[in-house]
């Protein structure tokens, strides 16, 4: 049977302050007046019935996520205790949904990035749901037509095209971000797709390879599924690593006893890391500025303001361009666009300084 994964772990740093540890920006509601995680339910909804979606969060913002998605089972909400990066937020639904159907085909989908159109992210993911089911061996994962010579994505060298199926391809490698002149270099080659960190692949599949590449996580995630009341106890002990570092990488390499193809994905496609890649999805005036919230701007072009204050106070620009700025409740946000990839740096240091009051 089909089953898809959102995963919406991470706290998302680069959009402190709307998103905090207790609202992480999968949650946040600033796209169309809908949340990130809500945009990636509606865009898998109807694939599979609503009871064979599940999500993988924080523990911390379980009901968050139930009260946003109601149309999902709680029980479908799993919650991990701290976040162990992405192998075990894969690796843990994968040994639950085994232990319940042993012929689940599972695809792993992101809760913060946009993507359009929906119907072509539609159509490659049952084309993934598809060689799955006809490939046992296989671990789908989509590659994105790249734009342009883009240095913040990882990238998927493609192979030989896989027989009956045009639209997939082996991966003969998996790159890490580059520079741009090595960035260009993938472009003019066409040799490489954008990797967008989403997957199919049958649960057996991805157990087999954890079995034989990370026998101890191989080993908690059966445990777990076994004893899902374990998993306050279990859980923290995984080893942290991320899925493409622990499977995708050595099977792309022949370490496994699988194999890895990759979907084409023609969409645009948007991984709303920071400010500006949300900045690109909020309606701008006429000077370019990109608004929400009671805000007056006097001489003043290219700006990101978003007002969430709640008691009424104003924010009020004059004769500024380029800048990002953000006032919450608690905090007020003010720096250059072009500096706004250091915000993660800035918590760290607010954090250092005045303690987690304001993470």
């Amino acid at each position: 049977m089909r089953y898809v994964l959102i995963v919406a772990g991470g706290s998302g740093k680069r959009l402190w302050p709307l998103s905090r540890q207790d609202m992480p920006k999968q949650l946040l509601k600033v796209v169309g007046g809908k949340s990130l995680l809500r945009l990636a339910y509606e865009r898998v909804e109807g694939l599979v019935p609503d009871a064979n979606i599940l999500v993988c969060t924080g523990a911390d913002y379980a009901s968050t996520v139930a009260a946003d998605l109601p149309e999902l089972p709680v029980a479908n909400i799993l919650g991990e205790p701290e976040g162990r990066d992405s192998l075990n937020a894969v690796a843990w639904p994968a040994a639950l949904l085994a232990a319940r159907d042993p012929e689940a085909v599972i695809a792993v989908v992101t809760a913060d990035q946009i993507m359009n159109p929906v119907e072509a992210f539609q159509a490659a993911l049952v084309e993934g749901f598809t060689v799955a089911e006809e490939a046992p061996d296989a671990l789908v994962t989509f590659g994105v037509v790249p734009t342009s010579p883009h240095t913040g994505y990882g990238y998927l060298q493609r192979g030989e095209e896989m027989p009956g199926h045009p639209d997939v391809c082996t991966v003969r490698a998996f790159k890490e971000k580059p520079d741009r002149a090595t960035a260009e270099h993938y472009l003019d080659s066409g040799e490489y797709w954008w990797n967008s960190g989403m997957f199919v692949w049958r649960a057996a599949t991805l157990l087999g390879q954890l079995e034989v590449l990370q026998p101890e996580t191989y080993a908690a995630v059966t445990a777990l599924a076994a004893a899902p009341d374990r998993v306050d106890e279990i859980y923290p002990r995984l080893l942290k690593i991320s899925v493409d570092y622990a499977v995708m990488e050595p099977v792309s390499q022949g370490q496994g006893t699988a194999r890895v193809v990759a979907v084409r994905l023609p969409i645009s496609w948007y991984d709303v890391g920071g400010f500006a890649a949300l900045g690109e999805h909020l309606p701008r005036d006429e000077r370019g500025n990109a608004i929400q919230g009671v805000s007056v701007l006097v001489d003043a072009h290219d700006n990101l303001v978003i007002n969430q204050s709640e008691d009424g106070r104003l924010v009020a620009v004059v004769g500024l361009s380029g800048m990002v700025i953000v006032q919450t409740p608690q905090i007020t946000l003010v720096c250059p666009a072009s500096e706004a990839e250091r915000i993660k740096e800035l918590v760290a240091t607010v954090t250092a300084q005045l303690g987690t009051s304001y993470a």
